[in-house]
C-alpha cells in the first residue's frame, strides 16, 4: 500500500479527531472558569486569633482604647475582620470611660469603624454630676478615633433616674449630646 492509499483511510478521522481536541480544550477551560468561580465564593479567614488584645494610644503614648474579643477572623477577600464576643473600652480624659460589649462584631478595613450587633450593651461610667448609664440595642456602629456612635435600630438607655425607648440615635462623646433620632418614650423614676 502505498501513502497516497493509506491517507485515505485516515482522512475520513480527521474531521473526528480535531473536533475531539477542540472538546478536550473547551472542557479545559470550562473547569479553569468553574474553578475560579469556586475561589472566588469562598469566604475563608486567613489569620484566626483567641482571646485577642489590642490598645490603641493617642501620640502621648496614652491608651485612647482598648479592644478585647474571644475570638478574631480576618478575611483578605473583603480586608474585613470579625469578632466574637468583642468589647471595647474607649477611654478620654475629660469624659467618662465607654465600655461597649456584644456577641458579634466587625471592624472595617481601616480599622476606624467598630460595628457590634446582637445583644449590644453599651456602659458609660458615672461622673460627678452624672449618675452612669446603660445602653442596650441589636446594632451601633463605633467611630472609637472620633468618640462617636449611632444605630438606627431601637435602643433603650437607662441611668438612676430615668428609662427612655427610641429608635435611633446619635452619640458624640466629645461634645456629650446624645441625639435621639425617632419614637422617643421616657420614663422618669422618682427616688
Amino acid at each position: 500500500m502505498t501513502t497516497v492509499i493509506r491517507t485515505r483511510f485516515w482522512l475520513p478521522l480527521l474531521p473526528l479527531l480535531v473536533l475531539l481536541a477542540f472538546v478536550y480544550w473547551l472542557d479545559q477551560q470550562a473547569q479553569h472558569d468553574v474553578s475560579l468561580a469556586i475561589d472566588h465564593k469562598r469566604h475563608d479567614p486567613d489569620g484566626i486569633m483567641n482571646n485577642f488584645h489590642a490598645i490603641k494610644m493617642d501620640l502621648q503614648g496614652i491608651p485612647h482604647s482598648l479592644l478585647n474579643a474571644k475570638e478574631l477572623r480576618h478575611y483578605s477577600d473583603h480586608d474585613t475582620t470579625e469578632l466574637e464576643m468583642p468589647q471595647l473600652t474607649i477611654l478620654t480624659r475629660d469624659h467618662p470611660t465607654i465600655q461597649i460589649t456584644s456577641n458579634l462584631g466587625s471592624i472595617s478595613s481601616g480599622g476606624n469603624e467598630v460595628i457590634f450587633r446582637d445583644h449590644t450593651n453599651l456602659l458609660r461610667e458615672a461622673t460627678g454630676d452624672q449618675s452612669a448609664m446603660t445602653l442596650q440595642t441589636d446594632y451601633l456602629r463605633v467611630l472609637p478615633d472620633q468618640d462617636r456612635a449611632n444605630t438606627d435600630k431601637p435602643v433603650t438607655m437607662k441611668n438612676a433616674y430615668n428609662t427612655i425607648h427610641a429608635v435611633g440615635l446619635e452619640m458624640d462623646n466629645k461634645t456629650r449630646i446624645l441625639k435621639l433620632l425617632s419614637q422617643v418614650r421616657s420614663e422618669h423614676h422618682a427616688k
